[in-house]
């Protein structure tokens, strides 16, 4: 009975001792347990109470991390439940009595002393885990109320497995085997004596053994630290496994539960719209972020990766990888993954391709953001990591700061660098984790002089020593390391120093080998051992829990104050609004801008309602003024000075049959898209009465012009208007009178026209007539008079012969020259022919159009061929033939127009009304304005309040 009673109560003391030593947690403060919130009920003998020990918590506040207020563990007495037997004997009675003294004095001598000592030792060895508060969170002190006892005592070790790591309880039985003698009825008070002697004897041999003792004990101590920091490890990674499968089934609906967004993407969330708003924190942003900054190549990377425990950010071997800051928000979900703000891929972090190809999207949305003559971009990349076990925190990493430019880099890099990382770190209440690398020498560091600046008191600063697995093996004084993680070497405050490592300097390693080798390097580690370095400061798991604690006690502490502050300008925007623009609606960007878009698609369908009659008449015109000087110029009037009607027709027959085959053709294309740019351009552009609006105009014009560089025309287009071109060039039959009469009307307006055209040269040639220079009081140069001489001379001559050829001959010449030097006016001959051609010119052209009012009863001869060579009409036939191509290319370009270009022209609007949608830049330029952005600016902080708000009400519930 009593074997069991004893061994019963061994179980539950050894029940209680482990729980401590969880609680502690060891040499190193392994991570939190996330175990399912019920109560633990561990087996116990009926005939024993079961044992409950009860935490007590400190509530001293914190000063620093090195002073972190103490939890004690106070142990109840174990209270065995036994009952002697009763002797109602006098005489067994007194002997009973007279044993209590020996008894008495025995447990006072020896057992008191022994029981001092052994106290007093394991006091000393014990490691001080005062203010660990802050590291470990309130609901691991008080396991009875948050964890389920039921389900751990299921996931910890079978009872073999667990005698071979717990002491002896045979031996520990052995202990209680003195007392078992004091109470047995055949027991002498001299044997109490006798263990007072032996105890004696016992503490004179333990004063000669004491030191040795203590090194085996300390030795022991941390063998079975180990030992329990394995069995925690193991059941947090069962923990981990088991909260995937329930965030699984969660995320599938199992439950049948609508699953709200976590605190962190709300968070997150926040950030990015603010990041959105204004980049350059204008605005006062100093809602909190983890703000990573280091020296370039100091470990940053590594440290945000193991954090993250997943190799996510590209690398390079002493050069700069982080050419732009990349915000990370870690959160908690059943699937080890990793995504874009503005990008719905989902990259699994579990697979080594999806790493890959995750880096290689991080390194070119870097470049992408680093504008062409730069290093580095304040720009900002926006990344969520989700998985089980992750703390949430939002964190920012910074490009490395530079001592040097080097060769490649933009002469302002390391003034960019620095600007980028101030703008960051002077938030009042973002937590700087400072990166030092432990492996090279204090005094090369720049960035420790850098947050010194920024948080001098070290009131938000956490510093980190990398690569400490270098500095261990190569720096000659191992107490160097020790200063710099006590705070003494670097002229900076922190709030809490950190030690670790992150790998051995492999790019291929997984962070599975890194945290192994990390771990295995801690337990070997001098530094450790020999106190240099304490538990709670080592190991990237420690500084995790460290940051993510630090950075939602800032959440919480500054959060509604940002919220008041951002209500505040919301209130300021809106009287602004209202004084200004009383009568408008309070449209941004995004929303003028599809305002803008469906004006410009109503305005893109108006071209298919221009009548036929319309198009045609356009294309007509803008045709002919585009071939007016060709058919005038080269083919009119070299054919008409021949003279004979039968050169006259050959001729213009050669020259037609070449301007079709090649000028024509593409002369008209180039004229019907040109009148439809023309006619688009007008619909974009006129105003469209009191319903305008002028801030649209930049958008509309940049529309157009994109649009119309995007737009060809239909290759084959000129192909078939060769063919109908030239069919219609050769016709040459006049059916009507009304053909005629149109024809003849052509042909006077094209000859008018140059004819005012050749007056006005001449007039620029000759100088101001006699009226002009009566009037105004105008006069004639030099050369003005001699070019009038030379005309009046060239008058007289055509005078004598109306019927004088286009070409003077040389003795003409001669005579013109000799008659003006006999009047004194010296002349060149070259100007005597440019005088001859503008006079002939305008000569030819009066005859022209007298010959042009003769034929209008010409049509009667030419219906019924009859030669009659005093009227010979042959001009009036080609511009019937101009006129008739003129008016069927019309209508061939505008059935192209209408059937295809129209079409084609609205899909590239549509298109690039598309691709400015997308691109905000595009629409922060061509949209512009006091108004716009004050829209913007009030929709934005409206946006941000309202999430800040959803974010508090989540933080409040969660409390």
């Amino acid at each position: 009975m009593w074997r069991t009673r004893r061994a019963a109560g061994a179980c539950e003391v050894c029940r209680s001792f482990l729980s401590i030593s969880c609680a502690g947690r060891g040499p190193f403060s392994p991570p939190r347990l996330h175990l399912l919130s019920r109560s633990i009920h561990l087996p116990h003998p009926p005939t024993l109470r079961p044992l409950r020990p009860q935490l007590r918590a400190s509530s001293q506040p914190f000063s620093s991390l090195g002073h972190l207020p103490l939890r004690r563990w106070k142990l109840s007495p174990v209270r065995l439940n036994y009952q002697p037997r009763r002797h109602f004997w006098p005489a067994r009675l007194a002997a009973r009595l007279l044993r209590l003294r020996y008894l008495i004095l025995g447990s006072a001598v020896g057992g008191g002393y022994t029981a001092k000592k052994t106290f007093d030792q394991w006091k000393d060895m014990i490691p001080d885990l005062s203010d660990y508060k802050w590291i470990v969170p309130d609901f691991v002190w008080q396991l009875d109320e948050y964890i389920d006892l039921e389900k751990l005592s299921k996931a910890l070790p079978d009872s073999e497995a667990l005698a071979k790591l717990l002491p002896d309880f045979d031996k520990l039985a052995g202990s209680f085997s003195l007392f078992k003698d004091f109470f047995s009825p055949g027991s002498s008070g001299e044997t109490a004596f006798r263990a007072t002697d032996a105890s004696e004897s016992d503490r004179q041999f333990k004063k000669v053994t004491d030191k040795e003792k203590v090194e085996q004990l300390q030795e022991e101590l941390l063998r079975t630290q180990l030992k329990y920091q394995r069995i925690l490890e193991r059941l947090e990674k069962e923990n981990k496994e088991l909260r995937k499968l329930v965030l699984q089934r969660d995320d599938k609906g199992i439950h049948h539960r609508n699953l709200k967004k976590s605190l962190i993407d709300m968070y997150s969330e926040v950030l990015d719209v603010l990041s959105d708003y204004d980049a350059s924190y204008n605005t006062q942003d100093h809602l909190p972020r983890v703000v990573v900054v280091g020296d370039q190549s100091a470990g940053k990377t590594s440290v945000l990766e193991m954090i993250a425990q997943a190799r996510i950010f590209p690398r390079g071997s002493g050069e700069m990888m982080t050419r732009s800051p990349v915000k990370v928000t870690l959160s908690e979900g059943p699937h080890h993954v990793a995504l874009f703000k503005d990008s719905s891929r989902e990259f699994d972090l579990t697979k080594e391709e999806d790493l890959a190809a995750l880096r290689r999207e991080i390194e070119l949305r870097m470049r992408k953001n680093v504008k062409e003559g730069y290093t580095v971009s304040p720009e900002t990349i926006s990344l969520n990591v989700k998985g089980p076990g992750l703390q949430r925190m939002v964190l920012v990493d910074l490009p490395g700061v530079i001592n040097t430019v080097t060769a490649g880099m933009a002469p302002d890099t390391k003034e960019t660098i620095f600007s980028i990382s101030k703008a960051y770190m002077q938030n009042p209440n973002a937590i700087i984790l400072c990166i030092q690398d432990g492996s090279v020498d204090a005094e090369r560091s720049i960035v420790t002089d850098l947050v010194s600046q920024m948080d001098p008191h070290g009131k938000r600063t956490i510093f980190v020593l990398t690569k400490v697995d270098l500095a261990e093996r190569n720096v000659a004084s191992p107490s160097r390391i020790q200063q710099i993680i006590e705070g003494k070497l670097f002229p900076m405050k922190a709030l809490g120093y950190f030690a670790v490592v992150t790998g051995k300097g492999n790019s291929s390693e997984s962070i599975e080998a890194i945290r192994d080798y990390e771990e295995e390097f801690f337990q070997n580690s001098k530094l450790l051992k020999t106190s240099m370095l304490k538990a709670h400061q080592v190991t990237t798991r420690n500084l995790s829990l460290a940051v993510s604690d630090c950075f939602w006690k800032m959440v919480r502490e500054s959060v509604e104050q940002q919220a008041d502050c951002f209500k505040a300008t919301r209130f300021n925007l809106e009287t602004e609004w209202k004084n200004n623009y009383p009568r408008l609606r309070e449209l941004d960007r995004n929303e003028l801008f599809e305002k803008a878009k469906n004006e410009i698609l109503d305005e893109v369908i108006s071209l298919s309602q221009v009548t036929p009659k319309h198009w045609e008449e356009i294309l007509q015109q803008m045709l002919w003024e585009r071939v007016s000087t060709h058919v005038i110029e080269n083919i009119y009037l070299p054919a008409a000075q021949t003279m004979n009607s039968g050169t006259f027709n050959t001729t213009v027959d050669i020259k037609l049959k070449q301007w079709t085959d090649k000028q024509l053709p593409t002369k008209a294309v180039e004229v019907a898209w040109e009148t439809l740019q023309e006619e688009f351009s007008r619909f974009m552009t006129e105003p469209k009465g009191k319903e305008h609006d002028d801030i649209f105009d930049k958008l509309k014009q940049a529309v157009k012009e994109e649009s119309i560089k995007r737009h060809k025309w239909n290759d084959f287009a000129e192909d078939s208007l060769r063919v109908i071109q030239h069919n219609a060039l050769e016709d040459r039959s006049i059916t009507d009178k009304q053909q005629w009469d149109a024809a003849i009307y052509f042909m006077e307006e094209a000859l008018r026209g140059r004819l005012k055209d050749t007056e006005t040269v001449l007039e620029n040639m000759v100088g101001p007539d006699w009226k002009k220079r009566w009037v105004h009081w105008m006069g004639r140069t030099h050369e003005q008079s001699v070019h009038n001489e030379t005309k009046n001379e060239l008058e007289r001559m055509l005078k004598c012969n109306e019927e004088h050829p286009a070409y003077l001959a040389s003795d003409e010449i001669t005579t013109v020259r000799k008659n003006l030097e006999s009047r004194g006016v010296e002349v060149d001959p070259s100007l005597i022919k440019d005088t001859w051609h503008q006079v002939y010119r305008r000569h030819f052209l009066k005859t022209a159009l007298t010959h042009c009012n003769l034929c209008r009863r010409g049509f009667y001869y030419y219906q019924r061929h009859f030669v009659d060579s005093e009227l010979e009409c042959n001009d009036v036939v080609l511009f019937w033939r101009i006129q008739r191509m003129l008016a069927i290319t019309a209508n061939t370009l505008r059935q192209q127009l209408t059937n295809t270009e129209v079409r084609r022209l609205e899909k590239n609007v549509k298109e690039v009304l598309e691709d400015f949608a997308e691109d905000g830049d595009k629409k922060v330029k061509l949209l512009t304005g006091k108004r716009v952005q004050l829209a913007e600016d009030l929709k934005k902080v409206r946006e941000i309040q309202e999430k800040l708000d959803a974010f508090i009400e989540a933080l409040h519930q969660e409390k």
